[in-house]
């Protein structure tokens, strides 16, 4: 069996009755299963994680695509999570007995169905680019939701409307690509100075010289009371969690603060929390004293409740068949 893994980001982390109903339209349309929904109101986000056929999962992205066109309304949306519209970012990545390619072909299939049956603007990105500059979601992004009227004129589109129609303005565009497993790791700071936070986003960050495969942000929690610094681990074989905690902890460290817990948005594949493990338990072998160590260490259960078989991907996938 062919599985694939759709990693959905829609622009709305607050209205309880709006994410059930989405959900709801998600698990109507196809067999493929929603492991993991992950909301955030100071984000103002939800990041849904759903697995299974690769046909049944577009089917679902798409069910999903369509609910959150008609329930979100970005001409009144803000939040800390920079954002492009609706549905901000739609992934598809490849799990088992499929390439990335095969995931891509499936993408982009997701790209016209949208384009062409709900006539919203979608960008391309990070397999299913056609430049280069298009690979990467912040360069496809940049000015968010508000630089749009300008963004369809001067990068238009791969499908979809050119122009900031009424409806436009309503959904804002969507940005959909394959690509391999990312991990959406934070880590908050005893302070809720966010100039800090975004110092050391800037100074971890892959494209200032920092740690490779890896992005960043700062950003203030106001639930949490804390500023975070949000990072994207593009490849957690180069930079692993346990690498990008402590050199975040090292940064905070040269400002005099102190880091008080970490969190997994999303789910992330087993062998990226057994790599931290071993980064601090090398003499271990034992899985589950190794996942166990990697959870303490990170400090993932300081934040919010973390339970291993619900934020493991292989864990919830064997649950789910």
């Amino acid at each position: 069996m062919k599985i694939m893994e759709a990693v959905p980001n829609i622009s709305e982390g607050r209205r309880t009755d709006v994410i059930k109903h989405i959900t709801m339209r998600v698990k109507n349309a196809s067999p493929a299963r929603v492991l993991h929904i992950d909301s955030n109101a100071d984000a103002n986000r939800t990041v849904f994680t759903l697995a299974g056929d690769p046909d049944d999962v577009r089917q679902s992205a798409f069910a999903l695509i369509q609910a959150a066109a008609e329930l979100i309304d970005m001409r009144f949306h803000s939040g800390a999570h920079p954002r492009i519209g609706a549905v901000d970012v739609c992934p598809f990545v490849p799990v088992k007995n499929m390439t990335l390619a095969e995931a891509a072909q499936q993408a982009r299939q997701l790209a016209r169905d949208a384009a062409e049956k709900l006539h919203l603007p979608v960008y391309l990105y990070e397999a299913n680019a056609q430049t280069p500059e298009r690979k990467n979601l912040a360069f496809i992004r940049k000015g968010e939701y508000e630089s749009l009227p300008q963004k369809l004129k001067e990068l238009p589109p791969d499908f979809g409307p050119r122009e900031f129609s009424l409806s436009v303005k309503k959904t804002g565009a969507t940005v959909i690509g394959a690509r391999n497993f990312l991990i959406a790791f934070n880590v908050s700071l005893n302070t809720q100075n966010i100039t800090a936070a975004k110092q050391i986003a800037s100074v971890l960050r892959e494209k200032n010289g920092g740690l490779p495969a890896l992005k960043a942000i700062g950003w203030y929690m106001a639930d949490y009371h804390c500023a975070q610094v949000s990072f994207n681990l593009t490849d957690y074989k180069t930079t692993g969690l346990a690498q990008t905690f402590e050199a975040c902890c090292k940064e905070a460290a040269r400002r005099g603060i102190t880091t008080t817990g970490s969190e997994l948005i999303g789910l992330a594949p087993e062998d990226a929390l057994l790599n931290a493990g071993r980064f601090y338990a090398s003499a271990t072998t034992d899985k589950s004293a190794l996942l166990e160590t990697a959870v303490r260490e990170l400090k993932l259960n300081k934040i919010r409740p973390f339970n291993i078989q619900e934020r493991i991907l292989e864990y919830c996938l064997k649950n789910a068949y």
